[in-house]
């Protein structure tokens, strides 16, 4: 984690703060007493009574799989809150002091009976909490909880009840604390599972962040690194046909309309059409075809899931049958995360925002990695279509070097500078066709920013482990003057192409970053502080089998460029799954090439350790959406494709370069 920021975690979502927060909050967390995790659990708001749950929309407090609807919430039984008690309230206050567990939970056939008013007209005290149509400012608490200090030590003293809703940290937890922290719809184009701001719902009924067909054996998976026990967090198996993805029309993913013009990083040669992007036959499917479309002679797919669904840390996972066949270049199918703060396509949200990820304020954060002329390393053994210039880069725009009161997502550091925010990448994986004879091939990689000298990162053998050399090698594309990348090749399974044998492969990366951990027990605070950066690491893996693991010691400091660590990515991530082709990606073998091509999708699954889940495009650590809501116009027009010269927006001064 960033120096200064402690980090805890509400119903298992990891958040932070500076350290000159105080614990006058203290009343509002709760430590789960003697957890081997140190978990940090939501006080008890409520209690269903132990009734059959029909709907997964219910709260049950029968054994259940997270698969809690984000857009209703009807409670099931009846519930409870001690702030109810001595108000007015529809419940029977005699009725909450039943003298037995039995009594207590038990119901009379006839509703009329239970004690309380089944009126649908009745406006219940709760019903802010469970109706999201309900506006924040109708709450009578404008949503500052509090909790008796009896009602904490209760609740501390019960490992029983704190194992139970850990189990439904993801179920319970997401859909209430991203009503808590949510705006208005109005405020925002997109709502995490939820309608857009033109009202448009997905047609599918399952808006729950773990896909009701995701088997019951896999909710639960072995880290492919250490075999540390992980939680599915998200998933989705696609199995149900002739989805859209045009924008309003799915929960977690839209298809982009647009070129992807970046002339310098991918010039593809089609336009990213929704049409080309839907579900068949149980699988995400993405047609790439020789269709004239907006003057271009192809037409694929590009679906994502920004700002809608994101995950910090963790493993991402697909089952994936590969476009074309194993021998003939051309088609460049990929699955890939990027930060939040950049949207891929959307070229001025990413000038000065990919593919950095660095939290010091040096050289680093100046354009082309220079200052007057210096560090000399830095303007040799580079690129040589760029006069051997190591970086063409513009500077990183949201840097720690950034001037107070400019524009930036915050948050800052203990010494109020900001922390360095960027738009960083890493792929699950770039599928390829290459070597004599021609075999397939995934690249695997992260890309960062600023660069180490002539792109070389340390790849000891401590810092690139390769468990099986024989099928994995470095990639032989280290960096250019807008990217450095630390990347691994493997060879694919050769069947598991669509014009082979057609069958699907597991592909996956998993990134464990350094964080705080803040332990409460009774009224005393205990910080834990976890390893740091050179602890942090991404692991790869293909064919289910780790294909290679980089440590985060491998972009550590480089005084040659006068440049500081580069942390392994800790923004919130989004997914994005394309089929395109470009000649920049390798040359195109059009002779051979067949059309239409199909990049296939079994399922995409998240896991994250079960005590350090962090989902949502906002975390407080690393916020996004006031942001993004600022230049919302830069977000949703990829007509502007420079930040400052399309968009018409300056960079924020930096202390490095200028006056503040």
């Amino acid at each position: 984690m960033l120096n200064g920021y402690f980090g805890c975690r509400f119903f298992g979502f990891e958040t932070s703060t500076s350290p000159t927060y105080s614990v006058v909050g203290l009343f509002t967390l709760v430590f789960t007493y003697f957890s081997p995790h140190h978990s940090l659990l939501f006080p008890p708001l409520w209690f269903a009574s132990p009734m059959p749950s029909p709907h997964p929309g219910e709260l049950s407090s029968q054994p259940s799989t997270p698969t809690l609807s984000l857009l209703h919430s009807p409670s099931s039984g009846r519930l409870y809150r001690e702030s109810w008690h001595g108000s007015e309230t529809p419940y029977s206050v005699d009725g909450s002091r039943l003298s037995t567990l039995t009594d207590k939970f038990s119901l009379a056939p006839d509703p009329r009976l239970w004690g309380s008013d089944l009126s649908t007209d009745l406006i219940e005290a709760d019903d802010a909490i469970h109706n999201p149509d309900v506006e924040a400012e109708k709450l009578d608490d404008k949503r500052n909880l509090s909790f008796s200090r009896r009602g904490l030590a209760n609740l501390g003293s019960s490992p029983l009840l704190n194992s139970i809703l850990a189990e439904q940290d993801v179920s319970i937890g997401y859909p209430v604390i991203s009503y808590l922290r949510r705006r208005k719809s109005g405020d925002s184009p997109f709502n995490i599972g939820g309608v857009n701001s033109t009202s448009q719902v997905p047609s599918i009924g399952n808006f729950g962040l773990i896909d009701f067909d995701t088997p019951k054996d896999v909710y639960t998976k072995a880290s492919y690194k250490n075999g540390s026990p992980l939680k599915l967090v998200f998933s989705d198996e696609f199995n149900t046909d002739g989805r859209s993805f045009y924008p309003g029309d799915d929960p977690y993913w839209e298809a982009v309309d647009l070129h992807y013009w970046v002339a310098v990083a991918t010039n593809n040669l089609e336009w990213y059409d929704p049409a080309a992007v839907t579900t068949e036959d149980g699988s995400l499917v993405i047609t790439f075809s020789q269709t004239s479309t907006h003057g271009l002679n192809y037409q694929g797919g590009l679906i994502s899931s920004w700002n809608k669904f994101c995950f910090t840390g963790g493993m991402i996972e697909a089952s994936v049958q590969l476009p074309g066949i194993n021998n003939v270049v051309g088609m460049w199918p990929a699955i890939w995360t990027m930060g939040n703060l950049g949207r891929a396509g959307y070229g001025a949200t990413l000038e000065g925002m990919w593919p950095y990820t660095y939290d010091s304020c040096d050289v680093g954060t100046a354009p082309n990695q220079t200052l007057n002329g210096l560090p000399y390393a830095a303007t040799i053994d580079g690129d040589r279509s760029y006069n051997d210039a190591l970086s063409v880069l513009p500077g990183q725009r949201l840097s720690r070097c950034t001037c107070d009161g400019e524009s930036h997502p915050g948050p800052k550091h203990s010494d109020g500078t900001y922390v360095g925010r960027a738009a960083p990448e890493i792929d699950m994986f770039e599928a390829q066709v290459t070597g004599h004879p021609k075999r397939g091939q995934v690249s695997q990689s992260a890309q960062f920013a600023p660069f180490n000298r002539a792109w070389i990162w340390q790849n000891t053998t401590e810092n690139m482990i390769v468990p099986n050399p024989s099928v994995s090698q470095q990639n032989t594309f280290i960096g250019s003057a807008t990217q450095q990348a630390t990347s691994v090749v493997t060879d694919t399974s050769q069947l598991c192409y669509e014009q082979d044998a057609a069958c699907y492969s597991v592909y996956a990366f998993e990134v464990s970053i350094s964080f705080f951990s803040i332990q409460l027990i009774f009224w005393f605070v205990n910080v834990i502080l976890a390893t740091g950066y050179d602890d942090a690491y991404i692991s790869w893996v293909s064919e289910n089998q780790t294909s290679w693991t980089m440590n985060a010691a491998g972009v550590g400091p480089d005084p040659t460029v006068e440049i500081s660590a580069r942390p392994i990515p800790q923004e919130p991530m989004y997914m994005i799954v394309n089929l395109g082709m470009s000649k920049n990606f390798g040359t195109i073998d059009f002779e051979h090439l067949t059309f239409p091509n199909h990049l296939r999708v079994d399922y995409i699954r998240v896991y994250q350790p079960p005590d350090a889940i962090n989902i949502g495009c906002n975390p407080k650590d690393f916020p996004t959406e006031d942001y993004i809501n600022q230049y919302i116009s830069a977000y949703t027009n990829p007509n502007l494709t420079t930040w400052r010269g399309d968009f018409g927006q300056p960079f924020p001064k930096n202390s490095f370069l200028e006056s503040c």
